[in-house]
């Protein structure tokens, strides 16, 4: 089945990336190449299943995105290249585009093809309408060890997102009490690369110290590490990070899985899980592993998930002990840090 897309931007190169696009088969265009003031008019007269906004600087194409999200809601891959880096990826997740792709200088048949199949992956994506969005520039099952250990240092939360994740980041660590008392781990599936752009724009829209994880780092209740990408993070019962360049699993490295479940046989009952939006199966196994320790594991809901296929795949498995809307996850998890 094919994939209408709609591409708009405002460079001259883009006609040429609409012309290369075009020719791999299984996609159509929905209508010509536009400008990115006529985006919301062209979606609105052909409804494609996938709009593409090229990014070559300036406000616009983040204006671009915030109008479309708010009025016509569809799912948006960001186009850019590499001199155009910058703070595309923060803000365009932020806004609502599902995914970013960048183009190499001289992009290749394979390159044009992945590009194919990410399109049709978010064709399939049900995007929900984004309002008020707060830009300030821009409009493995089983049993898990329980060996004797020492209690560890502090509680440890352990948060796993795909897509539409940086937004639901960005409003979770927002509700978050100033006095926090747990260390917040994060892994969120990102193009690989932009973590540490993700961690910066995290920390200035927060308010909070967002990093990237580094290998045997000392975690610190109320700070928040992400992990990079390229590598899955692990935890110790020390509290310190460990990364390693072992094989994806199920495709991802990071893998919200191997945090999860490291978190669970490290933290034990003083570790919380929160599964965010995303697609796929991802951190289920994982979020479990965490419940059966007799940690605490909150699942967002339906209604407030941009793509709710990780939470579904979770609260199917039985590991949510809660599935609440977004903008109660951050009180669960204080009511549960003050018990404990």
């Amino acid at each position: 089945m094919s994939c209408r897309v709609l591409i708009a931007g405002s460079s001259p190169r883009l006609a040429t990336w609409a012309r290369a696009l075009f020719e791999q088969p299984g996609l159509i265009a929905a209508a010509p190449p536009c400008d990115l003031r006529s985006i919301f008019a062209n979606a609105r007269s052909s409804n494609p299943d996938v709009v593409v906004v090229e990014f070559a600087g300036g406000e616009e194409p983040f204006h671009a995105v915030s109008q479309l999200m708010a009025d016509w809601p569809t799912p948006i891959l960001a186009l850019h290249s590499k001199e155009d880096l910058s703070e595309v990826p923060s803000r365009a997740l932020s806004l609502g585009a599902l995914d970013l792709v960048e183009v190499p200088e001289a992009p290749t048949s394979a390159f044009w093809n992945d590009l194919v199949k990410r399109l049709k992956l978010l064709s399939r994506v049900r995007v929900v309408r984004h309002l008020g969005t707060p830009d300030r520039r821009a409009i493995g099952p089983g049993h898990v060890p329980s060996a004797e250990v020492s209690k560890p240092p502090f509680p440890l939360v352990a948060i796993a997102a795909s897509l539409g994740g940086p937004k639901a980041l960005h409003a979770l660590l927002c509700a978050l009490p100033a006095s926090f008392p747990a260390a917040v781990c994060i892994c969120q599936h990102i193009t690989e690369g932009f973590s540490s752009s993700l961690a910066h724009w995290l920390t200035s829209e927060t308010g909070r110290v967002v990093e990237e994880a580094a290998d045997d780092q000392p975690m610190v209740p109320g700070e928040i590490l992400i992990a990079p990408t390229g590598f899955h993070l692990r935890v110790s019962p020390e509290g310190r990070t460990q990364l390693d360049l072992r094989a994806p699993q199920m495709g991802f490295r990071p893998s919200c899985d191997i945090l999860l479940t490291s978190v669970a046989e490290a933290f034990r009952e003083r570790a919380c899980g929160v599964i965010l939006t995303g697609m796929g199966r991802d951190g289920a196994e994982g979020l479990l592993a965490i419940r059966r320790c007799g940690g605490f594991t909150v699942a967002q809901d339906q209604a407030t998930s941009i793509v709710f296929g990780m939470p579904a795949a979770a609260i199917e498995l039985g590991a949510a002990d809660q599935v609440l809307p977004l903008d109660k996850i951050a009180v669960a998890l204080t009511e549960r840090l003050a018990r404990s």
